[in-house]
């Protein structure tokens, strides 16, 4: 008898490892995908902050050229000021925020497009040493950009695969963890933009 309930006890302590196992070490899985996200999400941010940074002192090396056109440096001001406005919580990621942000982000982009493209009238401007340096760090921190969303995006693809997969999915469920949006590219972007002169 002794023997049978060793043999049974014995049995009980390895499924329970193995049940502790599983539904601890998939949490802890779960717990360090999304901190990968999260982590990701900050290196965007602050890549976008980085740019939004920038954007003060090229309107005021712009500035002071007189005759430069006005209504261009509102717009980038008042775009600067509504991406900067919109904040996602790293824990909060979802579609909506997400859109809201990418949104924010693309009328800076345009904003900056067209104020450098109205530059291209000014050559003394262009030929401005303050605004040669601040246009090639704002050059740099947009390929910065892209390798931080590009980052995001891989780990959004880990981290999705991981709470989307049978049986991982149900213990995702169970324990909260819900699949993160990608940072997709903006609705227009595919067409090639057009050029007159």
């Amino acid at each position: 008898m002794k023997k049978g309930l060793i043999i049974f006890l014995a049995v009980v302590v390895i499924l329970g490892l193995i049940g502790y196992n599983f539904f601890a070490g998939n949490f802890n899985k779960m717990v360090t995908s999304q901190e990968s996200v999260e982590e990701q999400w900050a290196q965007v941010e602050t890549q976008y902050q980085r740019r939004a940074d920038l954007i003060p002192n090229l309107v005021n090396t712009v500035k002071g050229y007189a005759d430069f056109e006005k209504e261009t440096l509102t717009q980038v001001i008042e775009a600067r000021a509504k991406a900067t406005s919109v904040n996602i919580d790293a824990n909060n990621l979802n579609e909506q925020s997400m859109a809201q942000f990418q949104e924010a982000q693309g009328e800076l982009n345009g904003a900056l497009s067209r104020l450098l493209v109205a530059v291209e009238r000014y050559p003394d401007l262009k030929a401005n040493q303050n605004f040669l340096e601040l246009q090639a760090q704002l050059e740099g921190t947009e390929n910065r950009i892209q390798v931080a969303r590009s980052r995001y995006n891989d780990q959004v693809k880990v981290h999705n695969a991981l709470v989307k997969t049978f049986p991982r999915n149900m213990l995702a469920n169970m324990y909260g963890f819900e699949p993160k949006p990608y940072f997709e590219a903006a609705e227009g972007t595919e067409n090639v933009p057009e050029v007159q002169f």
